[in-house]
């Protein structure tokens, strides 16, 4: 018998041989396998240590590029200008923007696990070709292929992994990727600190972009042994492959058993149902019709904005995404050995070391913290310190003077600022990279993990387009703060680039406050149904305290 339309979120199981007839909704589910599973089983690290890779490569591009612009020099044909700079960091953002949309549609059509692939091939040939270009439009060319990659990776990844994880870990696995990120971006700067030092100084920066392709090259081998995601295998018709996925997943016991019996039901329920829906707008086409996948990704598309729900969770995916980026972060990723040339530190690239371990070790807190305080409440605590730091800059930058060409390793401080403020030429600069660790160590807390948690709050039908049009959000804001950053810091000086960047900060504050629900030991489906009829913020508020 079909569920109720009035109870879309009760699941009524016949009498078995374990025991009574039991009712279970949604959220009963997600409180049992809290209640019953500890922490998660062996498989289910192993696949997010695989798909992970995808982050630790994602890193590492986003750290290995700030080493690479300070010792590229003249191997290019001509030492590099902030145009040339501005190009090859921008490149990647642009072209996984273009991605990442696409990858949405290719993860439906083709599965998740195809499209991590077909990024891991296009990250080994960006690499080689970067190490092989005598040219900066080669350079450029290579990041833009790198870009492909990350573009397609960065979206994928999170989803592989949310789509597999059980909901009382979601939070923390999700941001296990996010770790891969910041270990990616470590691994760089020492790289990228040890070619410098003891490299051959014209080839040394073609090694260090050259070496990204062997992380690809790892998890191309790794994931063909890999499975695909249960949500994805029902919505194409491998039931039976999908139980075997979730018995992996949740592990033995009759209770668990159970509750793998739900969790399945309820995705074949969630897929059913949409199918249904789309029947009689594609009664018409034959069932052997080439472009029936066409015309379905185009309904995705007309589902993803014609429903209330679905443009909520799009609305705010693309707000965290796009705040991720607009606050300014990945510009010191991108620049800060060239930032900390400028202000003249001795070892630009080592310097840039401490802010990326300042970053893995706020995200190996995060992993702790972000399934017991929830989502909504640690972006709402870390953004304002976020904010502080940025202004601590500013007021650091304010009292350095900033060669106009930016090649200078000798600035010096200001007469005036001496007569004004008693900070020594040293001090200031200190000040700078105090400032840009306290709001490196906030942003690792909230914005750097919960945006990558975007596709808890699409239904299966519309996840990977929403996740892939937020993901494009991101990169395309990524792309902006890449070309914008040098120059904004030549034309609108230092300290006002960072104020403007603490703006964005508080904007996006008042934002999440408004709309941001907590999903929070949420399942998949539940968030999806708290968002059907409104923002759903006072209801998540409610149900995480009756979980606390």
């Amino acid at each position: 018998m079909a569920d109720s339309a009035d109870e879309p979120l009760m699941r009524h199981e016949p009498e078995t041989d374990d025991g009574p007839a039991i009712d279970v909704g949604l959220s009963d589910v997600s409180l049992l396998l809290e209640k019953n599973l500890r922490h998660p089983g062996l498989f289910v690290w192993l696949l997010t240590f695989s798909a992970g890779i995808s982050g630790l490569l994602f890193g590492y591009d986003t750290g290995v590029i700030s080493a690479t612009l300070v010792s590229i020099n003249s191997s290019l044909g001509h030492p590099l200008t902030t145009l040339d700079k501005s190009l090859i960091t921008s490149a990647t953002a642009l072209f996984a923007l273009l991605v990442s949309p696409v990858s949405g549609v290719l993860a439906d059509r083709f599965g998740r696990k195809r499209v991590v692939l077909l990024a891991d091939i296009a990250f080994i040939l960006g690499a080689v070709v970067q190490a092989a270009t005598s040219s900066v439009a080669g350079m450029i060319a290579g990041r833009a292929i790198v870009g492909l990659a990350v573009g397609a990776g960065s979206f994928v990844a999170p989803l592989y992994i949310a789509e597999l994880a059980p909901a009382p870990f979601r939070g923390r696995l999700v941001t296990l990727n996010v770790l891969f990120v910041t270990l990616g971006q470590v691994v760089a700067y020492i790289v990228g600190w040890a070619f410098v030092e003891w490299g051959n100084v014209n080839t040394g920066w073609r090694w260090m972009v050259g070496l990204g392709a062997l992380p690809a090259a790892i998890q191309c081998l790794v994931m063909l042994v890999m499975p695909e995601t249960p949500r994805w295998l029902v919505q194409v018709g491998r039931h039976d492959e999908a139980r075997s996925v979730l018995d992996k997943v949740f592990g033995a016991g009759i209770e668990i058993q159970r509750m793998v019996d739900h969790v399945l039901r309820g995705i074949e329920n969630e897929v059913r149902e949409e199918e249904e829906a789309k029947r009689g707008r594609l009664r018409g086409q034959s069932k052997k019709d080439k472009t029936a996948w066409f015309h379905g990704s185009k309904d995705n598309w007309k589902e993803l904005f014609r429903i209330g729900g679905n443009r909520r969770a799009l609305a705010i995916a693309c707000l965290l995404q796009g705040l991720q980026q607009l606050c300014g972060f990945n510009s010191l990723m991108y620049f800060s050995a060239t930032i900390f040339t400028i202000l003249g530190f001795e070892s630009p690239t080592l310097t840039s070391l401490t802010v990326a371990v300042t970053n893995f070790i706020m995200t190996c807190a995060a992993l702790l913290l972000i399934d017991r305080i929830g989502r909504r409440r640690i972006l709402l605590w870390s953004i304002p310190i976020m904010s502080v730091g940025l202004l601590l800059c500013s007021v650091g930058f304010h009292f350095i003077a900033i060669p106009s060409d930016f090649n200078s390793k000798n600035p010096s401080s200001s007469a005036s600022a001496y007569e004004e403020i008693p900070l020594s030429e040293r001090t200031a600069p200190l000040l700078v990279l105090a400032s840009v660790m306290l709001y490196v160590g906030a942003y690792a807390l909230g914005l750097g993990n919960v945006p990558w948690m975007q596709s808890e709050l699409f239904p299966l039908n519309v996840r990977s387009l929403g996740s892939g049009l937020s993901t494009s959000t991101n990169w395309g804001a990524n792309f902006v703060v890449g070309l914008t950053f040098l120059p904004m810091m030549e034309f609108l000086t230092p300290a006002w680039t960072f104020v403007v960047y603490a703006f964005v900060c508080v904007a996006g504050w008042v934002c999440i406050w408004r709309i941001y629900p907590e999903t929070k030991g949420l399942s998949l489906e539940e968030t999806g149904a708290l968002l059907a009829d409104g923002w759903g913020v006072r209801e998540s508020l409610r149900r995480a305290e009756e979980r606390d």
